[in-house]
């Protein structure tokens, strides 16, 4: 019995370290956000946030890649000004690159 209740703690003792484990690194998530959040507050507009926020519904792999090269322009010092929406809208027409024509002929 005494095998028994040893492997039974030494897998009580890896569940616990796995689920501190999780909850350390969903704090360290959570941390970065918080940063890209105040970073994208000092550098964008009202508008061209809110503009973000609503392409994130459709296309939030997308948002993620601009977000992550406007905080690096900023941390490169590129960006003098705050993004306005007109500004942003340059942006992302530029990093979706060209659209796809479709064409449908019927016979």
């Amino acid at each position: 019995m005494s095998d028994l209740e040893e492997l039974r703690r030494k897998r009580m003792q890896e569940l616990q370290e796995q689920a501190s484990n999780t909850e350390n690194q969903e704090q360290g998530y959570q941390e970065i956000e918080m940063q890209k959040k105040q970073i994208l507050m000092q550098i964008l507009t009202p508008e061209a946030r809110s503009r973000l926020a609503n392409l994130r519904l459709t296309k939030p792999e997308f948002v993620n890649q601009v977000e992550l090269q406007l905080i690096q322009l900023a941390q490169m010092g590129r960006i003098k000004s705050k993004i306005d929406d007109e500004q942003l809208k340059e942006l992302l027409k530029k990093v979706s690159g060209p659209k796809r024509k479709i064409s449908i002929s019927r016979r």
